[in-house]
C-alpha cells in the first residue's frame, strides 16, 4: 500500500525517503550480522555499515513533538487490506465504558455499589475511536499544570460554582486554575502538609507512597510531589463532574474508584500514609469495615489521617449542621475500630487527627480479634470486601519493617523478593530485571528523545512487572502507574509499592478506570503475548487510544509475530507506527513497535497544540 502524500507536503515526502534509506540500512547491517554469523556472505556495503554501527532504531519518520500537521500516511507492508476504525459519536467524547452512568444508576445504591467498576459485556463494547473535544490542547508542562488546566480539555464549571469559597478551582478565561485549596485546607494545601509534618515524617524519605480516599481534584496530592510523596488519589464518578479527570489534566496520579463492596485494587502493605479529608466515607459503618481495607493496604508503621466531620465535633456540630449526638457516635465508632486495629493515636488538632499502625504483631499489645483468615491478602481484584482484620506477615521483613528511605529504596533489595514471599524471583533475578530496562529505557530514549523532557508528565506501564520502567524513568518530571495484569503469574504490584512507586492491578479485556485522554505516553512490554487468546487485540488497542492523548507516544514490545498483527490493527487507528529491532540487533526475535496517535478532534480532521 502506497503511503498517503499531503499536496505539496514536502516533510512527507522526505519522511517516505528517510524510511526507505533506514530500511536499507537494517537491510544491511542484517547482511552484516549474518556474515559475522556465518549464514551468509555480506557485500562491502554491508561489512562498512555494521563497522560504522548504524543505528537502524532511529525513526525519522514519527514526529514526537507537538505542532506536527498533515495527513501522513501509514505504511503498511502487510499486503492485506486494512480496517479503517471510525469516530464514535460526539457524545462519547468523556466515556468511561466500567463507570458510566447510565448503567451505573441500575446497581444498588447501598454501600456504593452503583459507583463502583460495571463494565459492558463484549456485544455491547464501542468499536470506535473516542473523539477528543474541539478546541483540545496539550496540557500546560510541569509545574505549570498543577496550578493551570486548558478549559476545552474539561469543560465542566458546576466545581467552580458548588466549591466556589472552599478554593477548589476558578474560571479565569480559557482556563481553570487550581489555587490548591480543599474543603478542609481553605488556606491551601501547602500549610495543611506542613500542619501534618508536624507528626508524619514526610519529608525525610520515610512515608513516600500515599493513598487519598475522595480525592476531590487531588491537590493533597498534587501539593506532595514536591515533598517526593506520589499519592494515589481516586474519588467515584458523580455528581462533582470531573474530579479524576481535572486531577490527571494537572499531572497527579487518579484513577476512578470508591470504597464500596469490593477491595481496593492494590497490594497489602502498600502505602505510607492514607488520608482523607472530608472525604464522606462512613467509616464507622458496617463494623469498620472501610477502616479493616484501610489497614489491609497500609504498610506496618504507616499513618492514616482524617481531616474533618466527625473530628472535633465538639466545636463544629453548628457549622456541619448536624446533631452532636449522631457525631459523637460517629467518632466514638472511629475511636473504637481502631483500637481493634491497634492504631495508636499520634495527634488530634482542630479538625485533624492521625493514627499510627503498628510495626508488627509482636508490638500491638492487644489480642487482635476477627481476623482475616485468607491465605493471599494481596488478591483483591473484584474481591468482596470483609470486615476482617487482614494478619501480620509472618516476618519483620517481609512486612515490610525494613524499608529503606526513599530514593534509596528504589533499587534497594524490596523486603517481598529478600524474604522469598514472590516465588520465582530470586535477587539475582531482581537485579538483572533492573540492569535489562536501565538498558530498554536507554534505547528508547534514543528512539524518542523527548521522552524525559517533560513533555510526557502521566505515563502507563501495562504490564509493569517488578516495576524496573519504572524505576529506570524515575524523574521529578513525570510519574508512572504500573499496572499488573491479574493475569500474570506472578503478582509484583506489593514490590512496586516496595520500591516507593505505585501501582494497581487490572484486567486489560476490561476498560480501566480512568477518563479518556489521561496519559502521554504508554509502554506494553509483553502485554499482547500475555492476552493472546484471551481477548481481542482490537479491544486492548482501542482502550489504549481512549486513554492515551492526541499526539501521545505508544511503546510496545512484544515478539514479532504478535507485532506484526497489532500494527495491522493500529494501521486502521489513526496512530503513526514504525517498527524496529531489539536493542540488541535484529536477530533477536522481540521487536519495538513505536506509534504516535495523531491529532484529531471531533468533527475535524486537522492537528494543532497549544504550549
Amino acid at each position: 500500500m502506497a503511503p498517503k502524500l499531503s499536496a505539496g507536503d514536502s516533510r512527507t515526502r522526505s519522511s517516505v525517503s528517510i524510511f526507505i534509506v533506514v530500511g536499507l540500512c537494517c537491510f544491511f547491517y542484517l547482511l552484516g550480522a549474518w556474515q559475522r554469523s556465518g549464514f551468509g556472505k555480506g557485500d562491502s556495503i554491508a561489512l562498512e555499515m555494521t563497522k560504522t554501527g548504524a543505528d537502524c532504531s532511529v525513526l525519522p519518520n514519527l514526529n514526537f513533538d507537538t505542532h506536527h500537521s498533515g495527513d501522513v500516511g501509514i505504511i503498511d507492508n502487510s499486503g492485506s487490506k486494512v480496517k479503517n476504525i471510525k469516530p464514535c459519536h460526539s457524545r462519547f467524547t468523556d466515556y468511561t465504558p466500567c463507570q458510566d452512568q447510565s448503567r451505573a444508576m441500575t446497581f444498588p445504591r447501598e454501600n456504593m455499589n452503583y459507583r463502583e467498576r460495571h463494565c459492558p459485556p463484549q456485544e455491547e463494547k464501542l468499536h470506535c475511536l473516542i473523539p477528543a473535544p474541539k478546541g483540545y490542547v496539550t496540557p500546560f508542562p510541569w509545574p505549570k499544570s498543577r496550578d493551570y488546566v486548558p478549559y476545552a480539555n474539561a469543560p465542566y464549571k458546576s466545581l467552580t460554582v458548588e466549591k466556589a469559597i472552599q478554593n477548589w478551582i476558578q474560571y479565569e478565561g480559557n482556563v481553570f486554575r487550581f489555587p490548591g485549596g480543599g474543603t478542609q485546607f481553605p488556606q491551601g494545601a501547602d500549610k495543611y502538609i506542613d500542619q501534618l509534618m508536624s507528626v508524619i515524617p514526610i519529608e525525610n524519605g520515610t512515608v513516600r507512597t500515599a493513598l487519598d480516599t475522595g480525592c476531590g481534584v487531588a491537590s493533597w496530592g498534587a501539593y506532595l510531589w514536591k515533598r517526593k510523596v506520589i499519592a494515589m488519589s481516586f474519588a467515584p464518578r458523580d455528581s462533582h463532574e470531573a474530579q479524576v479527570q481535572f486531577a490527571l489534566e494537572r499531572g497527579v496520579p487518579a484513577v476512578i474508584g470508591v470504597l464500596g463492596t469490593i477491595k481496593m485494587p492494590y497490594p497489602s502493605r502498600a502505602f505510607d500514609m492514607a488520608h482523607c479529608s472530608r472525604c464522606l466515607i462512613p467509616w464507622g459503618a458496617n463494623d469498620g469495615m472501610y477502616m479493616m481495607e484501610v489497614d489491609r493496604v497500609l504498610r506496618p508503621g504507616g499513618y492514616w489521617v482524617l481531616s474533618g466531620p466527625p473530628i472535633n465535633w465538639k466545636v463544629n456540630y453548628r457549622s456541619w449542621q448536624r446533631p452532636k449526638e449522631e457525631l459523637e457516635e460517629e467518632q466514638r465508632k472511629i475511636e473504637e475500630v481502631a483500637k481493634n486495629l491497634c492504631w495508636e493515636k499520634k495527634s488530634e488538632k482542630g479538625e485533624t487527627a492521625i493514627w499510627q499502625k503498628k510495626l508488627n504483631a509482636d508490638s500491638c499489645r492487644a489480642s487482635q480479634a476477627n481476623l482475616c483468615d485468607s491465605s493471599d491478602p494481596d488478591n483483591a481484584w473484584y474481591k468482596k470486601m470483609e470486615a476482617c482484620i487482614t494478619p501480620y506477615a509472618k516476618s519483620n521483613a517481609e512486612a515490610g519493617e525494613v524499608l529503606k528511605t526513599f530514593p534509596e529504596r528504589l533499587y534497594a533489595m524490596p523486603p517481598r523478593i529478600a524474604s522469598g514471599s514472590v516465588p520465582g524471583i530470586s535477587e539475582e533475578a531482581y537485579l538483572e530485571d533492573n540492569r535489562n530496562w536501565r538498558k530498554h529505557v536507554h534505547a528508547y530514549k534514543r528512539i524518542n528523545k523527548i521522552i524525559d523532557s517533560g513533555r510526557y508528565r502521566n505515563i502507563m506501564d501495562m504490564n509493569a512487572g517488578l516495576g524496573g520502567f519504572a524505576a529506570a524513568l524515575e524523574s521529578p518530571k513525570l510519574w508512572v502507574m504500573n499496572v499488573v495484569p491479574t493475569l500474570a503469574e506472578k503478582k509484583t504490584l506489593g514490590v512496586i509499592y516496595e520500591r516507593g512507586l505505585i501501582g494497581i492491578y487490572h484486567d486489560w479485556c476490561e476498560a480501566f478506570s480512568t477518563y479518556p485522554r489521561t496519559y502521554d505516553l504508554i509502554h506494553a512490554n509483553g502485554l499482547f503475548t500475555l492476552y493472546k487468546d484471551k481477548c481481542e487485540f482490537e479491544d486492548i488497542l482501542l482502550e489504549m487510544d481512549r486513554i492515551l492523548r492526541p499526539e501521545g507516544a505508544v511503546i510496545i514490545r512484544d515478539e514479532v509475530e504478535v507485532l506484526v498483527k497489532v500494527k495491522k490493527i493500529v494501521s486502521g487507528m489513526r496512530w503513526d507506527t514504525k517498527m524496529t529491532d531489539h536493542e540488541d540487533g535484529p536477530l533477536v526475535p522481540e521487536k519495538i513497535l513505536i506509534a504516535v496517535k495523531q491529532y484529531w478532534v471531533t468533527g475535524e480532521n486537522n492537528s494543532t497544540s497549544s504550549q
